[in-house]
């Protein structure tokens, strides 16, 4: 009965991506394939199945904690507030992909939505630094460090995009990673927070896998984030999810060196993606040149292995410690 809430989440998730892609498609909500031949457009905001599919397996670890006594050790209150966040982030991606929002103020938003974890002081305030100790923040971790958390994680996951499979993917391996952090730290509330979110990006990986039938927008990358850094503060493994989120980081610094560019492959003839001529302006394109050209469901594959690696970095330090 524990993977309950991976099961429900998963199934949900099937059924509202299938139902999305033709009404997206008629509706005109569609988004251009930029590594593809001719650009095809595909239907967008495929994001919103996961924030279905996430909320219908909190919501079934809910009704279990009720009506069966399942998943005694979680916080119904935390799991409502971690779901509030996730539907506030997920919000902010909807107005982004519909109506467009300037890049400074959809990078700071996240931290409005973490607010329910906010009020509720989510989190130990306590955290374990490497190489420093042990650092009591007092009042600054609920009102900086949460929001702060959601915000950087959020964007994170939104800059690392743009090809088929790459964020369902990725964050299915960092949520999975979690998971058994959570699973072996007897954190029972992360634990079911994962387990939805992670049946949900599986759910939509069937259909956002090379070639895409749906993209996630906005409201996919946005809420990946959040709910990865929803279950990081509620499990209280905040290492674990610094150390999940350093592939993303790397691939900040990369953009950041080159003043945040739009940054796409060069498809060209023998099929492959191909770093542009100047350098590097992301991890993608990083690995493009390292590899003379990459097919971009290789790509997608090799960041999931990068992003697999540390994952088990991060289950090493919690749990073989």
């Amino acid at each position: 009965m524990i993977l309950a809430p991976f099961g429900a989440s998963l199934l949900v998730t099937i059924v509202a991506v299938t139902l999305l892609i033709p009404r997206l498609h008629r509706a005109g909500i569609v988004g251009k394939d930029m590594h593809k031949p001719g650009r095809p457009e595909v239907a967008e905001m495929g994001g919103l199945a996961i924030v279905a599919g996430t909320g219908v397996g909190i919501s079934t670890a809910l009704a279990m904690m009720s009506f069966f006594h399942v998943f005694q050790d979680a916080s119904e209150v935390l799991l409502l507030a971690a779901l509030a966040t996730i539907l506030l982030t997920a919000l902010i991606g909807i107005v982004d992909d519909l109506l467009g929002m300037r890049q400074v103020v959809k990078a700071f938003l996240p931290a409005v939505a973490a607010l329910p974890l906010v009020a509720l002081r989510a989190g130990h305030t306590s955290l374990v630094i490497p190489f420093v100790g042990k650092i009591d923040f007092w009042i600054f971790y609920p009102l900086f460090l949460v929001p702060a958390g959601v915000m950087v994680a959020a964007n994170a996951v939104n800059m690392l995009a743009g090809f088929n499979g790459l964020e369902a993917g990725m964050g299915l391996i960092a949520m999975g990673s979690l998971a058994v952090i959570a699973a072996s730290t007897h954190a029972t509330t992360a634990l079911v927070i994962l387990l939805a979110g992670a049946g949900a990006l599986l759910g939509v990986l069937f259909f956002n896998w090379y070639p895409a039938k749906i993209l996630v927008g906005d409201v996919g990358t946005l809420s990946i984030g959040a709910l990865i850094a929803t279950a990081v503060i509620v499990g209280n493994f905040e290492t674990a999810g610094v150390i999940v989120i350093i592939p993303y980081a790397i691939d900040f610094l990369f953009k950041a060196a080159h003043g945040f560019p739009k940054s796409f492959g060069e498809l060209r003839n023998d099929g492959k993606l191909h770093c542009p001529e100047n350098t590097p302006v992301g991890l993608g394109q990083f690995i493009m040149k390292i590899t003379g050209g990459i097919k971009e469901w290789a790509l997608t594959s090799v960041l999931m292995g990068v992003e697999l690696i540390f994952g088990m970095l991060a289950i090493a330090v919690y749990v073989w410690r």
